[in-house]
């Protein structure tokens, strides 16, 4: 069910369990995803598939489902020759798409949806989110993202998630494009070790979102699981917030192969160490499946937000 119990509210009271990753469910069903617009494809050419997925990671534990909008962009739909208009309405539609997921997933618990925003190097499709530095000021990634993120806001998520930022000026960017929307967001970045993507320290890149009264949560996502619990010590440190963490399985990106890597390394048993440092909002990202997602609902620091068991 969707719920009237806001997502701060229910950080407040608890963990709540995130969903994983959107492209490993969709190529576990048969779906191709090599294309540019990854998952955000499939909004246009087989939206059933992406609320199916939705569904997956709701029955298997997640509270909150992320919409497949990562890689939706005017610039990159336009690439393919889609309309602005258009573009927009599928923006929209991976709203919707999570919204009819929570209603057909049959849980007496309550359910959210985020909007997912990601960074500017997603829509280039080359690697460059895992970089950052592209070259940009914050007023020029400002201008970038404001459009699209109105969109999603005026589609009604409960949460933008600001996510795998690589580069704390496409944080301030970001910060900047969400005041005034009128919906939370959190932000999240992808790091490596103790610093972001581009370089920066945490603490500072961090330190950004801690005055941001949009922002409900901040952390870390799409970065190897041994990287979380430092990082999520230090995001509760600096800014006082609910922790948001959702690694990757511990594999490698290879953004020439476009494939992944190595292997997983991440299990539900790390769940706890990640609590203790302040994580909140807790699930997984690329390579991360329903079952990884069960395992997390079922920890014991997996009480629910709302006060129900997991």
């Amino acid at each position: 069910m969707t719920s009237t119990l806001t997502l701060a509210e229910a950080l407040a009271a608890g963990t709540v369990v995130l969903d994983g990753g959107m492209s490993n469910q969709l190529e576990s069903a048969g779906h191709d995803l090599s294309d540019e617009l990854w998952s955000a494809r499939l909004l246009a050419e087989r939206p059933e598939a992406v609320t199916e997925a939705h569904l997956a990671y709701f029955r298997a534990g997640a509270d909150v489902a992320i919409t497949a909008s990562y890689q939706a962009t005017f610039e990159g739909f336009a690439q393919r020759g889609i309309s602005r208009d258009r573009a927009a309405e599928l923006m929209a539609l991976s709203v919707e798409s999570a919204r009819e997921a929570a209603r057909r997933a049959g849980v007496s618990r309550p359910l959210w949806v985020a909007a997912s925003a990601g960074p500017y190097g997603a829509m280039l499709a080359d690697g460059s989110e895992y970089r950052g530095r592209y070259g940009l000021s914050v007023d020029e990634l400002e201008r970038f993202h404001r459009p699209r993120l109105e969109v999603l806001a005026a589609a009604g998520p409960d949460v933008l998630a600001l996510e795998t930022v690589p580069d704390a000026d496409e944080a301030t960017a970001l910060l900047r494009a969400v005041r005034g929307l009128g919906v939370p967001a959190w932000l999240s970045y992808s790091v490596a070790g103790d610093r972001t993507r581009a370089g920066q320290p945490l603490e500072e890149a961090f330190a950004l979102a801690a005055e941001a009264d949009e922002v409900i949560a901040v952390g870390v996502n799409c970065c190897a699981p041994q990287d979380v619990e430092a990082a999520a010590a230090t995001a509760a440190r600096v800014t006082g917030k609910p922790v948001v963490v959702y690694p990757n399985s511990g594999e490698t990106w290879d953004a020439a192969a476009r494939a992944w890597t190595g292997r997983s390394t991440f299990t539900a048993d790390q769940v706890e160490g990640w609590q203790r440092a302040g994580a909140r909002l807790i699930g997984g990202c690329c390579r991360v499946g329903p079952d990884a997602i069960t395992g997390i609902a079922g920890t014991p620091a997996a009480a629910r937000g709302d006060g129900t068991p997991a």
